[in-house]
């Protein structure tokens, strides 16, 4: 027995649209699956756009709560963590209080960061939000915690700590590390992509605290940048003192007088500064007498063809053409005038070309090749 046209026709239709319907949804399913993976993937490639936008009233996000992924500690998890805050964990002190290395019951490594202070909601509110931040290149905020007149955040641990502890010579801060310069170009790369992902929020993340102290390397020496949006938790504190507010430093832009100054310009000065103790492998404080109101920039110029520059430790393991090239980049990160300076995308991009002609010139040529005394020409053009 034949069904009627009109019958066959209807299912076939009604067919056809159930399989649109199923297609449309496998489509939008495999879209969020893709989102998600992309904002915790391995690169921690975050979106910015999509993961927070900073605002002056407070930030939007599309990240639903249930995927945010900060963890509220308790004071008894922490106290366990630390042997009850033992100063034996104490590994040392920031502009939030000490700080501890701790155990969490499930095996995991964490640095916690302590201080006294009442609670706050929108202390609260900062940490969730930074916690949201996943880069390759920038240390994550794992939780926080606010109980017994405690504010404590909990980040990840990176067993080589920080850059300076390799870096610096005739401080008794080195270690047994000797960094070479491919190294310390790599470590610049690894610190410029966490700095520009903080640049490219809309409106940009500024660090306002960047110094070589802050960055930070694991145990494949990839860099992170330590401390992202700390001074937005320091913010509105009772007990805000002068190192948790506007201070002077080395690594401060000459043009900044006041917290509400800092911008991007003035991360990437800060960069500059780094850029120039990973040149010199010394404290950039050190190179200037304290009394001394002389420009970094201005020092770099006077110091371009001397021994002082150079960390001698680096020997032959460089090409002039890189350090030339390094030191004009730092030239222009330091420049007295925040306009001329480079953004941290451009930063990224020239060290990334400074790392590829110093791998394929010592591929061909080996390391030591042409070190010759870099003359001042570099800053008459």
């Amino acid at each position: 027995m034949s069904l009627p046209i009109a019958v066959i026709a209807g299912i076939a239709a009604g067919g056809a649209i159930l399989l649109v319907a199923v297609v449309v949804v496998s489509l939008w399913c495999a879209a969020r699956f893709r989102a998600r993976r992309n904002r915790n993937s391995d690169t921690g490639s975050s979106d910015p756009s999509m993961l927070v936008e900073w605002g002056k009233g407070g930030r939007i996000s599309s990240v639903p709560p249930e995927d945010q992924g900060v963890r509220q500690f308790s004071l008894e998890e922490l106290v366990q963590a630390t042997k009850n805050f033992s100063e034996a964990n104490v590994v040392g002190a920031g502009s939030f209080g000490l700080v501890y290395m701790g155990l969490l019951l499930d095996g995991t490594v964490v640095v916690i960061k302590r201080r006294v202070a009442a609670p706050r909601q929108e202390f609260a509110e900062e940490a969730r939000w930074l916690s949201e931040i996943r880069h390759r290149n920038i240390v994550t905020l794992i939780g926080y915690c606010q109980e017994g007149g405690l504010q404590m955040l909990v980040y990840e641990y990176l067993s080589n700590g920080s850059v300076c502890g390799h870096l610096y010579a005739d401080t008794g801060k080195g270690s047994m590390t000797r960094l070479e310069f491919k190294q310390r170009l790599s470590i610049s790369i690894g610190a410029a992509k966490g700095l520009n992902h903080l640049h490219s929020f809309v409106p940009p993340l500024i660090h306002k605290d960047f110094k070589t102290n802050n960055v930070l390397v694991d145990e494949n020496f990839i860099a992170k940048v330590a401390d992202a949006g700390l001074v937005r938790l320091l913010r509105g504190s009772e007990d805000v003192g002068p190192s948790h507010g506007f201070s002077s430093s080395v690594y401060q832009d000459p043009e900044v007088h006041s917290v509400e100054q800092f911008s991007e310009s003035s991360d990437v000065y800060s960069f500059g500064v780094f850029l120039l103790e990973l040149i010199t492998g010394k404290e950039a404080a050190c190179l200037i007498p304290p009394e001394s109101r002389e420009p970094l920039a201005h020092w770099m110029e006077a110091h371009f063809s001397s021994d002082e520059l150079i960390d001698p430790r680096l020997g032959g393991s460089f090409t002039s053409e890189s350090m030339k090239e390094l030191i004009g980049l730092t030239f222009q990160c330091l420049n007295p005038s925040s306009r001329r300076r480079p953004k941290m995308r451009l930063v990224v991009t020239e060290l990334d070309q400074i790392l590829e002609t110093e791998m394929s010139m010592t591929t061909i040529m080996g390391d030591g090749t042409a070190i010759v005394t870099l003359g001042s020409q570099l800053f008459t053009s």
